[in-house]
């Protein structure tokens, strides 16, 4: 899960926005390309832990990323399970976990401000060819705030559930939650309208 900034003076807060887009880019590709062993994921995850001790994040926010990516990790680890064996399970999810991790201490230690500002200098070049930079990063910024805010909804929704004693089922929660979704949407679209963006 995309999640928000943490104020924090330590080294990876200080970094800059494009260092660490890089460096995370770099990570992905690694992770990607290279088939690592098992002690290869396991190093890649203990390294993911040492960059959040660094950030001087609580080891519980760690803790509520990886529990954020349970069924992630069910779903696709349980998968690859059945379908190529423990080995490829082990390998496969813990590259995607780390990838994601990795991602998270990014959203975590900068200011969306930052990194909308390097995305787009990285987009200005497409100028050339029709496409808008400004609205690109907006679409952008927009997408990696709702998901926090979708994810609230999500919680207010099953709490409104047990309140009035309704079993738990995800089926029963999908409606309530695309209206609120789709209610919020809309004040946003307005709100952007009335200024303008769009």
């Amino acid at each position: 899960m995309i999640q928000l900034y943490v104020p924090g003076a330590s080294v990876v807060h200080r970094l800059g926005a494009g260092a660490k887009l890089l460096a995370l880019a770099v990570a992905a590709l690694v992770l990607s390309l290279v088939s690592p062993d098992p002690w290869g994921i396991a190093a890649a995850l203990a390294g993911v832990t040492a960059l959040y001790l660094l950030a001087r994040l609580p080891l519980r926010v760690l803790a509520a990323e990886i529990w954020r990516l349970r069924w992630l990790m069910v779903v696709l680890g349980g998968a690859l399970l059945v379908f190529v064996g423990p080995l490829a399970a082990w390998i496969s999810t813990g590259r995607v976990v780390t990838i994601v991790l990795l991602a998270s201490l990014l959203t975590l230690t900068t200011r969306m401000g930052d990194l909308i500002d390097v995305l787009r200098r990285l987009i200005a070049p497409a100028r050339r060819f029709g496409v808008d930079p400004e609205s690109v990063t907006m679409t952008i910024a927009l997408t990696i705030t709702m998901i926090p805010v979708v994810a609230g909804f999500a919680s207010q929704v099953r709490e409104a559930q047990r309140a009035r004693g309704a079993a738990r089922s995800g089926l029963h929660g999908v409606v309530p939650l695309m209206v609120r979704t789709l209610r919020h949407a809309d004040d946003v679209a307005d709100a952007l309208a009335a200024r303008g963006a769009v």
